[in-house]
């Protein structure tokens, strides 16, 4: 069978299922996608929301070989866009790409195809499908239907929104009658709402699929020795097995992928500062499994459609919760048990903080800022892992998993009915209109301008909980919100808003356990008492000297300028591994640290590999 068989056939139209069995090679739809499909050849708009791995692609794929004509699938990258048009091909579905990439003669040859009819699917970017000249070449073809890849990129609310996916609902305006699907792994309410909206869907069929990966279990490790907490996991957990780690720059990409390398183990290094062949062997070699672990950016892993991955690790913590339910979702797509790890630092959120702060007001760094405090919390978390990712995403459940670090190693709990009917009171007399902060202010009983001129001083809530600290309650609203108990509202500033979930609660019909809040003051003092007792790494701060002095005899500088050795101890005696660690260590501000931190950093980590 090809591509071409529904056209031919047109007037005894093939079914969706012969499709999936003859083209695809499955004998059984996934939950969802029939009902997708089947709206779609109803000459329907829909809204797609399904977890990475959970067969999106086919919802339109289908479709386009039992419709009369061609569909047009808006995609964000080319790499993207060639590993599904290769799929195909390889399926024997005639579909094509349109990209900057190709010639004038490859283009005109895909167009040729295009009008004479022998195409079935052409992918094409946002950018070029909205030129003048793009437009008129779609008045004159005959468009089955048009799916948007990626849709959460449309909205302002998204993890990823840009601006030409934006402009994308002329699109539906120009072709009223042809059927648009608009497709994506993540979105939350706000998301969905703005994608219906934006694209001007008509009576959309809308499919929101379970967030749940039962397969993957979610870890989260304290960033102690990070290079060496690496090479550790992958040698003893994950022996000659494939995954993928993410890292927050360039720098650490290239760093990492020699530490693994060194480590006799078969790594490869993926960033868009690379060439774009340099890029397309490691995706290569990765699929082939020439290549075990892959250490990347973001800029690798969408569309990614390898089954074997048994293990996503983060190296830094994502920026939001979005782009972390996205990447883990690339492990286990072929439904075994797979793992989800993350190392966490505090100091790591407080770099991407700075970062965040200097950008410019507006909605788009407020939304950045909702959704990083969303991701801390949920590294922070001492709920169930799954019920905190699922209730971000709005799908509530009652139960633990039973497979994240917390269920199987759960914290101490306490009856904390008396705390929560507080915290929630609160909530209620601000008249939900104010975020975490504030109201744990007015719990706290905190002098302020802000809470005097809102007369929140005045109010029966302000001061009951004075008896625990800032941190202490916050952990309290943010166990809330994971239980589903509170909303945090993206679209007013962040603000709490009382679930229906909460009303059993207020009114004194039901009890709850959370868990005992995890304070940082032991940790604090810890590194106090480490600190006084200077006992620092003499070896690593021989090493700290010797490339102090090579740096200052490059610039031509007394080595002092560059640090002074009380600096270098500290150090040798904190072993800083991350820019906010470096941040904390004596004479190192903000200038030094853009200048220099990148060389210490390294030597330390390399260091602490050699001698963990």
């Amino acid at each position: 069978m090809t591509a071409t068989l529904p056209a031919e056939q047109s007037d005894t139209p093939i079914a969706p299922h012969t499709v999936l069995r003859d083209v695809f090679g499955y004998q059984t739809f996934r939950v969802g996608q029939q009902e997708v499909i089947d709206a779609a050849i109803a000459g329907q708009d829909s809204l797609v929301i399904m977890p990475t791995g959970g067969g999106k692609s086919l919802c339109y794929q289908i479709p386009a070989l039992v419709l009369e004509g061609i569909t047009l699938v808006i995609s964000p990258l080319i790499s993207l866009m060639k590993d599904q048009v290769d799929q195909l091909k390889a399926n024997g579905v005639a579909a094509e790409c349109v990209n900057s990439t190709m010639t004038r003669e490859a283009l005109q040859s895909v167009y040729s195809r295009i009008h004479s009819g022998q195409l079935k699917l052409l992918y094409v970017s946002p950018e070029r499908v909205l030129t003048r000249d793009f437009l008129e070449r779609l008045d004159t073809m005959h468009i089955s239907m048009i799916a948007v890849d990626e849709a959460h990129c449309i909205s302002q609310w998204g993890h990823d929104f840009r601006r030409e996916y934006a402009a994308l609902g002329q699109l539906k305006q120009r072709f009223q009658h042809v059927p648009m699907m608009a497709l994506t792994a993540t979105a939350d309410d706000a998301t969905r709402s703005d994608i219906l909206s934006r694209l001007s869907l008509i009576e959309p069929h809308v499919y929101l699929g379970s967030f749940d990966r039962p397969n993957i279990r979610y870890t989260l490790m304290e960033k102690h020795k990070p290079v060496a907490q690496v090479v550790r996991y992958i040698t003893t957990t994950q022996r000659g097995q494939c995954g993928i780690i993410y890292c927050g720059s360039r720098k650490k990409v290239e760093m990492v992928t020699e530490k693994l390398c060194n480590n006799h183990i078969r790594a490869a290094g993926y960033h868009a500062g690379m060439e774009t062949d340099e890029r397309a062997w490691v995706q290569e070699a990765f699929q082939r499994d020439d290549v075990q672990i892959v250490v990347a950016t973001v800029a690798f892993g969408m569309g990614i459609n390898k089954p074997n991955v048994r293990f996503v690790l983060h190296f830094d913590i994502p920026r939001n919760i979005e782009s972390y339910y996205q990447e883990t979702g690339r492990a286990g797509r072929d439904g075994l048990p797979a793992e989800a790890v993350m190392l966490y630092d505090p100091s790591d959120i407080n770099w991407l903080r700075r970062m965040l702060d200097e950008k410019e007001d507006g909605p788009q760094k407020q939304v950045e800022t909702h959704k990083l405090n969303a991701m801390n919390s949920f590294a922070e978390a001492q709920t169930c892992r799954r019920q905190v990712l699922l209730n971000y995403f709005g799908e509530y459940r009652e139960k633990p998993c039973g497979n994240c670090d917390v269920c199987l190693d759960p914290p101490k709990r306490f009856d904390a009915t008396e705390e929560a009917r507080k915290a929630l009171s609160c909530v209620y007399r601000v008249n939900q209109s104010f975020g975490v902060s504030y109201i744990v202010e007015v719990l706290r009983g905190m002098q302020n301008i802000r809470v005097r001129e809102n007369g929140h001083d005045k109010i029966s809530t302000y001061g009951i909980g004075r008896d625990h600290s800032h941190d202490y309650w916050v952990s309290i609203f943010r166990q809330l919100i994971h239980k589903g108990l509170l909303h945090q509202n993206i679209t007013r500033n962040s603000t709490l808003q009382l679930t229906e979930e909460a009303r059993p609660l207020l009114r004194g019909d039901m009890e709850l356990e959370l868990a005992v809040p995890r304070l940082d003051t032991a940790a604090r003092s810890a590194k106090s008492d480490k600190l006084s007792s200077k006992n620092y790494d003499k070896k690593l701060f021989a090493k700290l000297r010797n490339l102090r002095k090579s740096i200052a005899d490059e610039e031509e500088l007394p080595p002092y300028v560059v640090f002074n050795d009380a600096t270098l101890i500290e150090m040798a005696e904190m072993l800083p591994t991350s820019y906010g660690e470096m941040l904390a260590v004596n004479g190192v501000g903000q200038r030094k640290l853009d200048k220099y931190a990148d060389a210490f950093l390294d030597l330390i980590q390399e260091h602490l590999t050699n001698h963990g």
